[in-house]
């Protein structure tokens, strides 16, 4: 498993299927309000609410609760100006992290990620300290059954995608960033909405981890998401899927 896709991290990294509806659904809202604050309420002309409605549909988010947090970030009602920030460091093994987040107050949210990565083997660098071993992408996936590989891969390149991974359950298409609003409204017009379509930090090279540092960098990487600020744990390690059964099964 590769440590660059925040939603492979939270469908596979052990107890992250348990982690709080509740939870999850704050930093939909919040990521709905900042988007319809920062541009149009209207999705249509307002690529990054458009992304942030899927995201909430995806993870069924109750239509007036996403209707009253559009409302309230075109009316600035209900809250602060969020600021968006990012953090990087490193975390057991030698793993590449970075955390986006969505804040009103930027000292508790840098406390609060300084100290998951001080209490569980990683260190807070300063700005752009790890972000140069990514690569910003974008990433949209939509389930296996909608096109074959050939059909995906073939309507992928014709909408701007520089390519397409296809397995047994998805297609999983990657893009240039200043790309990817193009790419996927077009396969969106031929295939429907996708599973998921966001912006992500790729890592050049993946860093190998045992089960004795990925338990603790999970940890780390819980701690992190259970801040309501963060956004994203993005992060470069490689785990096995023998050390995964052997965490799942302790």
């Amino acid at each position: 498993m590769a440590g660059h896709s925040q939603f492979k991290n939270i469908m596979h990294r052990k107890g992250a299927q348990d982690k709080k509806r509740a939870k999850v659904f704050g930093k939909l809202i919040r990521e709905l309000q900042v988007s319809a604050r920062t541009g149009l309420p209207d999705p249509a002309a307002n690529p990054r609410l458009r992304a942030a409605m899927a995201a909430a549909r995806a993870a069924n988010l109750p239509k007036d609760t996403m209707d009253r947090a559009i409302k309230r970030g075109a009316g600035g009602e209900d809250g602060g100006n969020f600021d968006s920030v990012r953090y990087e460091g490193y975390g057991p093994g030698g793993v590449a992290i970075i955390v986006e987040a969505l804040t009103d107050n930027r000292n508790r949210t840098a406390g609060e990620v300084r100290s998951a990565f001080s209490k569980h083997g990683g260190s807070l660098g300063e700005t752009n300290s790890v972000s140069f071993q990514f690569k910003r992408i974008g990433a949209i996936s939509f389930a296996a059954s909608v096109a074959s590989a050939d059909a995906m891969l073939e309507a992928a390149i014709e909408a701007g995608a520089d390519d397409c991974e296809s397995s047994d359950t998805a297609h999983e298409i990657t893009c240039d960033p200043d790309a990817f609003n193009d790419v996927r409204d077009a396969l969106e017009k031929r295939f429907g909405a996708p599973q998921e379509a966001a912006l992500q930090w790729k890592p050049a090279v993946t860093v190998p981890v045992d089960d004795e540092a990925a338990e603790t960098l999970f940890k780390l990487i819980d701690a992190l998401d259970d801040s309501d600020d963060v956004q994203t744990v993005s992060g470069n390690y490689e785990v096995s899927e023998a050390v995964l059964q052997k965490l799942s099964a302790a």
